[in-house]
């Protein structure tokens, strides 16, 4: 693979004098530094690469599935086990019936407009396309209005010049048939939400059918992205985070907003956008009092997500909330705000949070017939009027005995909807009238609840796009060195253990320490190469703090540990070396740990 690089005047040319088509072919020098360190250290590069590579997939190696896996667990931490109250974690299937996508609108609104050339036959995101040319918001242009710009405005092939045919709509889903005969067509799932949704009775029965109730599932999903752009940002295949929160639209039962403090957030609406201003500071209650998020649970799941972006190193004042607006949510959504990282002069969303109200689980109702309602119970009985269908037995079974069990069994599989349509009909039922044999009556009955189907809010992260918004936000330079400044949950490894010298007796005294270290701290070794070299390979994979064994330590039992991000070192006791640690770990300064040595 060909690569060069420019200086920052060169670049700065070259994107000023650029055709506006060809923005996104230039990346930023941070996010070039990120791609060229994670392919010499480990932590991601193109799969199939002895094949030339194939867009939108990508390895993580031995360093990233690390950190990706720490991402995880900290996810898990703020959003499952710290609310294991309400919220509780299931897997399903990545292999979707095609029912289930048709039930939820997936097969018909997860798409995106394409255009081809007719020249070199590349394909291309047609709102991409002219949003860089034209610097308009494509958000939700229909096939037609792109099609129309394209025309007036001549725009042609990035690639070859040649001319642009006809827009039309591309389905984002992986295909599949399940079986060996193609007679049931599947789909490589999209999101993880939907297993989530046709498993919620099985999980609320399970959760002594109690609300709220949120379900969380981490999971590989796919997207068939028609141009596959930036490293780790739009994939073709990658791992969601995500949470369907169940609860009650009714129910007085707010969040635990105490849990997250005196939170302050930053939002921009969807109005403030409009007129081109800029996000808002204020505490998350007052957004939630102010109606500026619709909904107390949605409020919560941002301000969780707020304080897991924060551990990923990343600091309040590069992130927002950013509303958007009717024309750009999906389908299935009333309100939704994507979380944006700003990284330089690069704008980054990192999750989305949706309010998706009833309509998956009223969908999958009305598409599989089953029910997926829950019980709401009153505070106390109520007399109420009803409307039920009484069927007039006497009559129905004096005539033909055997039609009228047919008749029956059949009025009784369905729901009451459809009675009260077929007694404003003609229509035969077993060669009867309905309307001959049942009517509807109006009745006084105490009830003491009522069925409801639950409201949905959903925050949901890509866990690769973490990993790599991690990486660029702690990327730092100093002296010429990359250092990768992770938090020390994100980090790969806590320590690293290296002899100074590659002498018999320092290098067996390492070997011992670091079968002690590594006990307790995920910990690397290594004694090849310069010891400054040997530094600056643990500070571009983001280990915090490095212990070397030196000849003094064989004499005097003290060791040197060394920060990451200062480069300053103190000496330990050999003894009170895991004490150490664990007090850096907890955020003392390492001068309080240890005798400071001068350079």
């Amino acid at each position: 693979m060909l690569s060069f690089t420019v200086s920052p005047k060169q670049r700065s040319e070259l994107l000023k004098n650029r055709p506006p088509y060809i923005y996104s072919s230039f990346m930023s020098d941070r996010a070039e530094r990120v791609i060229e360190i994670a392919r010499k250290r480990g932590i991601f590069w193109p799969s199939y690469e002895i094949y030339g590579g194939v867009a939108g997939l990508y390895d993580l190696g031995p360093v990233g599935i690390r950190i990706k896996n720490n991402i995880v667990a900290l996810w898990r931490k703020l959003f499952v086990e710290e609310n294991q109250d309400f919220v509780v974690e299931i897997e399903t299937p990545v292999i979707t019936p095609l029912a289930v996508l048709q039930a939820s609108g997936h097969v018909d609104n997860f798409t995106d407009p394409v255009v081809q050339c007719l020249k070199c036959r590349r394909v291309y995101r047609a709102d991409h396309l002219v949003e860089q040319v034209t610097r308009l918001n494509t958000e939700r242009m229909r096939v037609n209005e792109l099609e129309e710009i394209i025309s007036k405005r001549g725009l042609k092939c990035p690639n070859c010049g040649g001319e642009l045919g006809d827009v039309r709509t591309f389905n984002l889903l992986f295909e599949t048939n399940i079986g060996p005969y193609g007679d049931s067509k599947g789909f490589f799932r999209p999101e993880t939400a939907q297993g989530i949704f046709t498993a919620f009775k099985r999980v609320f029965e399970s959760f002594r059918e109690r609300l709220p109730l949120g379900v969380a599932q981490v999971g590989r999903v796919a997207r068939n992205e028609i141009s596959p752009r930036q490293g780790l940002i739009r994939l073709r295949e990658f791992t969601i985070m995500e949470v369907e929160f169940f609860f009650d639209p009714s129910s007085d039962e707010g969040p635990p907003m105490e849990r997250l403090g005196d939170l302050k957030v930053r939002i921009l609406r969807g109005e403030d956008k409009l007129r081109g201003g800029s996000p808002m500071e204020l505490k998350l209650k007052e957004a939630v009092d102010e109606r500026i998020v619709n909904n107390p649970w949605m409020g919560y799941w941002m301000g969780v997500a707020s304080k897991f972006v924060e551990a990923l190193g990343i600091r309040g004042q590069y992130t927002y909330f950013e509303e958007k607006l009717p024309e750009e949510r999906a389908h299935y959504s009333s309100q939704t705000f994507d979380q944006i990282v700003v990284v330089d002069d690069e704008r980054i969303e990192i999750s989305g949070h949706a309010y998706r109200g009833d309509y998956d689980l009223s969908r999958h109702i009305q598409f599989s017939g089953q029910d997926l309602t829950v019980f709401r119970k009153f505070d106390r009985p109520r007399e109420v009027e009803k409307e039920v269908l009484v069927v007039d037995k006497v009559k129905l079974f004096s005539g033909d005995r055997e039609r009228a069990k047919e008749f029956l069994e059949r009025i009784q599989g369905m729901s009451q909807a459809e009675i009260s349509r077929l007694l404003d009909s003609d229509e035969l039922i077993s060669g009867l009238k309905v309307r001959d044999f049942i009517t509807k009556e109006k009745r006084r009955e105490r009830v003491t609840g009522e069925r409801i189907v639950p409201h949905v809010a959903e925050p949901s992260f890509g866990a690769e796009r973490c990993l790599y918004v991690s990486l660029l936000s702690s990327l730092k330079e100093r002296e010429g060195r990359n250092i990768l400044s992770l938090p020390y949950e994100v980090s790969p490894y806590k320590v690293a253990v290296f002899p100074l010298l590659e002498r018999e007796e320092i290098v067996a005294k390492s070997l011992r320490i670091y079968e002690k270290v590594r006990l307790f701290y995920p910990t690397i070794f290594d004694s090849k190469g310069s010891i400054g070299k040997r530094y600056a390979r643990a500070d571009e994979i983001g280990v915090p703090f490095a212990v070397t064994i030196d000849v003094r330590t064989l004499s005097d039992d003290t060791v040197t540990i060394r920060s990451r991000d200062t480069w300053e070192q103190v000496r330990v006791r050999e003894e009170s070396i895991l004490g150490s640690l664990d007090r850096l770990f907890k955020g003392e300064s390492l001068e309080a740990v240890g005798e400071k040595v001068m350079e």
